[in-house]
């Protein structure tokens, strides 16, 4: 089924490309397949170079716990009736306060464009 799906597809992309000039090359089959025991092995590898392994197992019971938490508060802001179309309208708010004071004007853009390659350098930790 997903193979036929994926074929489905590409034909349709293909036809579509003709239709507007553009050629389309597929991934070879081989190169789209991911060998699992390849996968497993890396993983198993790098577990056993791992010293610290209960902060690792902390670390990543603490991420899933912090994703289920979060889903689980999302869920329960959505199911209060005006809550979500009042997140929306601030999200359309600051989206257009963003526009306004970042893109629209070429020195804003410069500023934001300086301020990104500084935060950049920063967590790169050039700084």
């Amino acid at each position: 089924l997903s193979l036929s799906l994926s074929l489905g597809i590409f034909s349709l992309l293909k036809v579509f490309a003709r239709a507007r000039g553009v050629r389309v090359m597929a991934m070879a089959e081989s190169e789209s397949n991911i060998d699992t025991s390849e996968v497993l092995k890396t993983i198993a590898d790098k577990w056993e170079d791992t010293e610290n392994k209960s902060a690792v197992i902390t670390y990543v019971a603490g991420g899933a716990a912090l994703v289920w938490l979060s889903g689980t508060v999302v869920g329960a802001i959505n199911a209060i009736p005006v809550l979500p179309k009042v997140m929306e309208l601030v999200g359309l708010a600051y989206s257009t306060w963003f526009v306004y004071r970042y893109v629209l004007f070429k020195e804003s853009r410069k500023e934001l464009v300086e301020q990104f390659d500084a935060l950049k350098s920063k967590v790169a930790g050039e700084l």
